[in-house]
Order: structure tokens, then C-alpha cells, then sequence
């Protein structure tokens, strides 16, 4: 039997018409440290950034099955954002936190293990035993941590 495809990108779409549809403002939680994140890093608070797609806040709003894609201003200054399905956390109602928080598909663990094995991730990775004590202190002061949870945006 065939594998089926990801669901995030039909859910996402689905939520998004829903939350237009009632007048509410979508926000998407997107994990930036997925490898092929485009975010102003400057905004990111423990590995995430909460931002508004909706239309009026974005030019361009693209969402297609592997990711979301649009201009936007941050601080008055114009940035192209891509945000990978794999990097989509949840999204939600501004106003009433109506939505959903989207479990980890396998096709996106698959996708960032790859990337991660060929060089190409932001994510930094632990350091190597061999390593000495002082200098693995060092290293771990200077790497963001990853946090694998969701904090709650009232």
C-alpha cells in the first residue's frame, strides 16, 4: 500500500479558511530552528516566533504542501519569510485561541533527519564525547537549546 501524504498542509489550509471565514486572525507557533526556516531571528523567543498571517498582515500568502511563503514587515522593515511544513507547530485564533497544535508526521522527522545528516541544519548539535569537560562547556554556552514544547500565548 502507497504511503499516504502529510496532513498538515490540508488541516493548516482547512483551519486558515476557518478562522478567515469567522473574521478571526490566524497566528502559526513555528519551530525556527527546523532546517529551511526563514525568520527574522531577532524575534525568536525559546526556539519559536507567533506570527499573524493573515491578510491583511502579509503580502503574498502563499501555503502549498511543503510550505508557507510571504513578505511581511517587522519593525517597519520588509522580510521574506518561509516557513517549512515541518516547522509549523500549531495555529490559532488571536482572539479566542481557537485551533490546533499538529502532531510530529513522520514524512517531517524523516525530512529534518536527512538535512541534518547532509550538513545542511541550523540545528546545532550536542558536542562529541570526545571532546574535553571544559571545551563541551563551552560549546553548550554559546548553542541555543531546542525546547520541544509549546508556550501559551494569551
Amino acid at each position: 500500500m502507497k504511503e499516504l501524504t502529510p496532513n498538515r498542509p490540508y488541516l493548516l489550509r482547512a483551519y486558515y479558511d476557518w478562522l478567515m471565514d469567522n473574521q478571526l486572525t490566524p497566528h502559526v507557533v513555528v519551530d525556527a530552528y527546523v532546517p529551511g526556516t526563514q525568520v527574522p531571528q531577532q524575534y525568536v523567543k525559546d526556539g519559536q516566533i507567533v506570527l499573524n498571517i493573515t491578510e491583511s498582515a502579509v503580502g503574498g500568502l502563499q501555503i502549498t504542501n511543503e510550505f508557507i511563503e510571504f513578505s511581511a514587515r517587522f519593525g517597519g522593515v520588509p522580510q521574506q519569510v518561509l516557513l517549512p511544513m515541518a516547522s509549523i507547530v500549531a495555529i490559532y485564533a488571536r482572539e479566542n485561541g481557537a485551533g490546533t497544535v499538529f502532531e510530529m508526521e513522520e514524512a517531517y522527522q524523516l525530512d529534518c533527519d536527512a538535512e541534518e545528516e547532509s550538513g545542511l541544519s541550523v540545528v546545532l548539535k550536542e558536542p562529541v564525547a570526545e571532546t574535553s569537560e571544559p571545551e563541551a562547556e563551552k560549546v553548550e554556552a554559546k548553542e541555543p537549546k531546542r525546547r520541544g514544547h509549546l508556550t501559551l500565548v494569551k
